[in-house]
């Protein structure tokens, strides 16, 4: 079979099993990216080995993988396109305190979880980074399910994700500066200047810039016109936000989102991007995240670290944000729910333990501890939320 053929039976095989699972997580009362996330773990290296059956490429794992880039920067855009600017700015003040103490609980709790497992402080400081990442993408997709994206929680659980992106890569730039022996500040603060730069310039065009094109646009009559040029726009910020602000392309496209929110053709973008999304690239990104993991490579000699390594992660972003939260204004129940949000590590986790294993900074018992950390956290996280959001509302 030409490689042709073998990425269609991979991408038949990958969106069927997911909206499959899907639909049964919803019928069991859960939302559908825990079935996702299921069934992209038992088509894994975990149990069946998808991407390795003999008549497959091995070059087209990376295909899947790059698909499931594009849908997560779909399911961002989308997120941002639900909301607004002044939304977002009303919640600033939430968002600021939970990401940022959602950040320091857990990177501190990690540092002294790895000196008490006898870590020397570079292992031991960069298990507390690795914590200390967030992936929001699967609270994301929760929360709009749930249809609560734009409740004051929402809003200020993306606007925490964002602090939490800007400081674990402030942090860990810091780290690995120190590192290797430079202790580079000068490279830290050009850093800093850079994700300002970002945020100032892609906010800016995003006010002047994007309504005029995409009210040129519409005027040319371009089959499906909106739909490219929002894509293309979603593009360029994704790769401005790596290359110009040193963060996450998924910064910059839900950013690329909420300026698109306040234009006119905002229905009409939605319409399109949510047939692409959910048809297509988001299944496959949830998929992937289970693709990407390996339980077999579970040292059963790490059990105990393995525990406490996902108690800290679950009990120190959940406090930490959860506490920021309350402080920020939001009531106890809200501060909970945004806590509970925080939680998963997801992809994102797995890019930061991957960092210290290509520097030599864990080895493969911490690494398999790390890897099953990321798996519960990413798969308890929709149900939590699931859970928090159905009972009654109360204010505390």
């Amino acid at each position: 079979m030409i490689p042709f053929l073998q990425l269609l039976f991979l991408l038949s095989i990958i969106l069927l099993t997911a909206k499959a699972a899907g639909y049964i997580s919803v019928r069991f009362g859960q939302p559908s990216v825990l079935g996702e996330l299921l069934v992209g773990i038992a088509l894994g290296p975990s149990l069946l080995n998808l991407l390795n059956l003999p008549f497959v490429e091995h070059e087209l794992a990376e295909t899947i993988s790059q698909f499931g880039e594009l849908g997560v920067l779909l399911l961002m855009f989308l997120a941002g396109l639900e909301l607004h600017l002044g939304e977002m700015r009303e919640n600033m003040r939430v968002a600021g305190l939970a990401g940022s103490l959602g950040v320091v609980f857990p990177v501190l709790l990690g540092w002294g979880a790895g000196l008490l497992f006898g870590f020397d402080q570079s292992a031991a400081l960069f298990l507390g980074l690795t914590l200390g990442a967030t992936s929001v993408s699967i609270s994301a997709q929760t929360l709009i399910e749930l249809k609560v994206l734009r409740s004051r929680v929402g809003l200020s659980l993306l606007g925490a994700a964002v602090f939490d992106d800007v400081l674990v890569i402030l942090l860990l730039s810091i780290f690995l500066a120190l590192q290797s022996g430079a202790g580079d500040w000068l490279g830290v603060l050009v850093i800093l200047l850079r994700m300002i730069f970002f945020l100032a310039a892609s906010i800016g065009l995003g006010l002047k810039v994007l309504p005029w094109i995409l009210r040129r646009v519409e005027r040319l009559h371009i089959s499906q016109g909106l739909l490219a040029v929002s894509l293309v726009i979603l593009f360029v910020y994704g790769i401005a936000s790596e290359i110009l602000g040193g963060m996450a392309a998924i910064t910059g496209a839900f950013i690329a989102g909420l300026m698109l929110s306040r234009c006119a053709e905002k229905e009409r973008v939605e319409t399109g991007m949510n047939a692409l999304a959910y048809g297509l690239f988001v299944p496959i990104f949830f998929v992937n995240i289970g693709l990407s993991i390996n339980l077999r490579d579970f040292r059963a000699d790490a059990i105990l670290l393995t525990v406490v390594i996902i108690v800290v992660a679950v009990v120190g972003k959940w406090l930490g944000s959860g506490w920021g939260a309350k402080l920020g204004g939001l009531t106890t129940r809200e501060s909970v729910q945004l806590g509970a949000g925080m939680i998963s590590r997801g992809e994102v986790g797995l890019i930061v333990a991957s960092v210290g294993a290509t520097q030599g900074l864990v080895a493969d018992a911490e690494f398999s501890a790390i890897v099953v950390m990321i798996v519960v956290t990413t798969l308890i996280t929709p149900p939590i939320l699931r859970g928090l959001f159905a009972r009654p509302q109360k204010e505390s």
